[in-house]
């Protein structure tokens, strides 16, 4: 199928399987298809609407593409989210991977630049003194040294230049911004996913079943949020044994009280650094339970707590001993953030 094919299917709104989408998403990645018709096939298909066998075909080419990091472990476990819900919120799921971390169940967190925030997961690391866009042997080195590795994205997924700029231009969602939790390089098969439509939900965890996925919970919060709402219902779907089940949780099912979240407002990197280094040093509040709460769910998920309850209460454990701030500090030291033009 060349690109002009699979273009005038998705026009008349036909759907492709998923080995044909891996089959046109691979031309765009190869340079094979004009920037006039990956950005067609762009805009066509998101008026169609992305089917699931579709998201899967774009990850797969994704994934046959992409830098792989190696790290021999039973349990590899993603904490990336989709962003774009416009919340302006502090970077919980990067506090959170610090205290997964801390509790010994290793992280490999895929990210990028900030999407609709002012400071996405790479610029409060560069703020925190870590460097945000570590090679493949400095990834490797971090989760065996520090149980923990920052992925930057285009480091490790080259082949994506050839949409980004289209991506860019078209200024909408497109199915790109659902495949960094699909696509992560260190092949992590354990999952805990923010996404910022609660028609994404159940829909990212059946491509996480496709893909082979061993447990994945996807969430989308209360007042539109990527992440675990610290106030109201929070979506879930969660993926485990093969089947894909939802429900709702509350802080109440994590044992905690809920917050007003005002109190996760985000701004500069800098100002998020800091609000999540008073956190790390013990301060309470929004965005101490947004991180216990997100991390109690990712131990859920990646085996190192039993229950929810459990996995906040390791996290809490974490964060008053120490031992997630410890963590910070290994990867400050194995690989600190240098400023351009710093000598």
């Amino acid at each position: 199928m060349q690109v002009k094919d699979a273009l005038a299917k998705v026009v008349c709104g036909q759907n492709l399987d998923a080995a044909q989408m891996a089959h046109v998403v691979g031309l765009f990645m190869d340079g094979e298809a004009t920037p006039g018709q990956i950005g067609a096939f762009l805009t066509a298909l998101r008026m169609k609407g992305e089917t699931v066998d579709e998201v899967v075909g774009a990850a797969q080419a994704m994934r046959e593409r992409m830098v792989r990091v190696a790290f021999d472990a039973p349990v590899v476990l993603d904490t990336c989210g989709t962003g774009g819900d416009g919340s302006g919120t502090v970077n919980v799921s990067t506090l959170a991977t610090l205290l997964v971390a801390a509790c010994g169940v290793p992280v490999a967190k895929h990210g990028n630049r900030a999407l609709s925030s002012r400071s996405g997961s790479h610029d409060v690391l560069e703020a925190l003194g870590v460097n945000p866009a570590p090679s493949k042997a400095e990834a490797e080195l971090c989760l065996r040294e520090a149980g923990v590795a920052f992925l930057f994205a285009p480091l490790f997924h080259g082949a994506t230049k050839a949409v980004a700029q289209v991506r860019r231009e078209l200024g909408f969602r497109t199915v790109f911004n659902v495949l960094g939790p699909l696509t992560n390089p260190a092949g992590a098969r354990f999952h805990l996913n923010g996404v910022f439509a609660a028609d994404r939900v159940s829909f990212l965890a059946e491509a996480h079943r496709k893909l082979g996925a061993v447990r994945a919970l996807v969430v989308h919060g209360h007042g539109g949020l990527d992440e675990i709402a610290t106030a109201g219902a929070t979506q879930v779907a969660e993926l485990r044994e093969g089947v894909v089940s939802t429900y709702e949780l509350r802080p109440a099912d994590f044992g905690l009280a809920e917050h007003d979240p005002s109190g996760l407002a985000g701004g500069t990197p800098e100002v998020n650094a800091a609000l999540l280094l008073e956190t790390l040093q013990g301060k309470p509040g929004a965005i101490r339970a947004a991180a216990v709460m997100t991390a109690g769910a990712a131990l859920y998920v990646g085996g190192g707590a039993t229950s929810l309850t459990e996995g906040a209460q390791c996290a809490a454990e974490a964060l008053d001993g120490g031992r997630a701030l410890g963590v910070l500090t290994r990867l400050r030291a194995l690989v600190p953030h240098v400023p351009t033009g710093a000598k």
